[in-house]
């Protein structure tokens, strides 16, 4: 594993540009956002994604989330309606993860066999200027193995996954709940996971 220091609010470019260069070669990142440490692939490519699900010993049912730099490009990877794109306005850059319909670009051992994917605008600037530097969302799923308790300090990655390719270390992030999760069906929205963001902020942001 490589480490490298990153400032948590003002990212050095060429900390971010050598983890850019690690994800364009299909190797995995581990980086903090303003939940917890997230391990980054791009989602687009199927072997980086084959080994994220390998190195996290992950059940290939369930989908990997990713977070995005900002809105547009967060359209590149899902596709908004009306409703999905209201609440982002609302909680982004933020801990709330939006399910969206994938693009077909999005390689889809990503999906846990459905077609959905989970997209948020982090409010960390590691996170987001991964992703813009990147051109892409990237993948932000918890830097742990399957059934372990999720990291929130880069020292916490090193012992957990010392496979990882690079590791920014940002310092310790906030930890404590991950982000919300929130869906839309036909009859309104639906919480697909309790996390930071209360239900109710929610509801009341569609009224």
């Amino acid at each position: 594993m490589r480490r490298v220091a990153v400032n948590a609010e003002r990212p050095e470019p060429a900390a971010i540009a050598a983890a850019v260069e690690v994800l364009r070669d299909g190797g995995v990142v581990a980086f903090p956002t303003d939940t917890l440490y997230g391990l980054a692939v791009d989602p687009r490519h199927a072997e980086a994604v084959e080994r994220l699900f390998a190195l996290k010993a992950r059940d290939r049912n369930v989908a990997v989330p990713l977070v995005a730099a900002d809105f547009e490009q967060a359209m590149l990877a899902g596709e908004f309606g009306p409703r999905e794109q209201r609440v982002a306005d609302v909680f982004w850059p933020g801990p709330l993860s939006v399910v969206v319909p994938a693009r077909p670009l999005i390689a889809r051992g990503l999906l846990g066999g459905g077609r959905t994917i989970a997209i948020r605008v982090p409010a960390h600037a590691v996170a987001r200027e991964l992703a813009a530097a990147f051109g892409f969302s990237v993948t932000a799923t918890s830097a742990n193995t399957a059934g372990q308790s999720p990291a929130a300090s880069a020292d916490a990655v090193v012992e957990a996954l010392p496979d990882v390719d690079l590791l920014l270390d940002g310092g310790h992030a906030r930890g404590g709940a991950p982000s919300t999760i929130v869906g839309f069906d036909h009859d309104g929205p639906v919480l697909l996971r309790a996390g930071v963001v209360a239900w109710d902020r929610v509801i009341k942001s569609l009224q």
